[in-house]
């Protein structure tokens, strides 16, 4: 299996590098990139081949992955469509917004696509990361994908390509809410007296254990949460103004909304 990247930047990087921790050989991996900057820095991950032509890229590899800007996926793909037509590699597309369909035009038709939404995680190798195929992808395309994106975290199909704009909400964006509720408890920790540096390791670790807690446990998260949630003691107050304070419906309606953005973002694109 021979890979290129289309577009070198941070996500590029950081799948490289996972395929390469993995055991992948470096040998079989290709970058492209028109920074000279971005091809030095993927060099000093693995040692891969580089370039800045896209055509010769395309004929060396199985599979492609497009890590380029939603913004200026259009043009990227409309230059390569003749190399796409001609070579017929599975396509793999990390842009947010960009629907399989609109992408399957811009190539000139009867691509199999892969559209995926990982995370910021990935680039620490724990990423989450939603699928969707469109249907000229085989099985054994669709299990070549899904072990690319394994080396930078855990990946998730979903069935119908809508699906795409609930991921980017619970898990695209996610990392952003866990942040704003890190830095919230952080800056309660200083209002309390604690140091700036205590509270910010204590905040940290606390999110690092409970994540784990989670992971490793064969209860849910509500379960988890009553476990350590004692009748009338500290941790029963705290939750219970948060809850007062209508957490969970604000929650429910900021994913919605990052949601409803995401397909409005995809219409813009379409429209672009």
């Amino acid at each position: 299996m021979r890979i290129g990247f289309i577009g070198g930047g941070n996500m590029a990087s950081s799948i490289i590098g996972g395929l390469v921790a993995s055991g992948f050989a470096a040998d079989n991996i290709w970058a492209s990139d028109p920074n000279t900057e971005s091809l030095e820095k993927l060099r000093n991950v693995a040692p891969v081949h580089t370039g800045s032509d896209n055509h010769a890229l395309i004929a060396a590899v199985d599979i492609v992955i497009l890590a380029v800007k939603p913004q200026i996926m259009k043009m990227v793909a409309s230059d390569i469509a003749a190399s796409v037509q001609s070579q017929q590699p599975l396509l793999i597309t990390i842009a947010a917004g960009v629907t399989s369909s609109s992408l399957d035009g811009w190539l000139g038709g009867n691509s199999a696509i892969v559209r995926c939404m990982p995370n910021t995680p990935a680039l620490v190798r724990s990423g989450a990361t939603g699928l969707f195929a469109n249907a000229r992808v085989s099985a054994e395309q669709r299990q070549a994908a899904e072990q690319i994106l394994q080396a930078v975290g855990i990946a998730l199909w979903v069935e119908q390509e809508d699906e795409l704009d609930a991921v980017t909400a619970v898990s695209g964006s996610g990392p952003a809410y866990f942040f704003l509720v890190m830095e919230a408890m952080q800056a309660a920790g200083i209002d309390m007296g604690l140091s700036p540096d205590v509270a910010k390791q204590l905040t940290l670790q606390t999110a690092l254990g409970a994540a784990q807690m989670a992971i490793n446990s064969d209860v849910d998260a509500a379960e988890l949460r009553r476990r350590v949630t004692s009748p009338k003691g500290t941790t029963e107050r705290a939750i219970n103004i948060l809850q007062d304070g209508g957490l969970s419906a604000l929650f429910s309606q900021a994913l919605e909304g990052a949601r409803l953005r995401a397909e409005e973002l995809a219409i813009e694109l379409e429209g672009e």
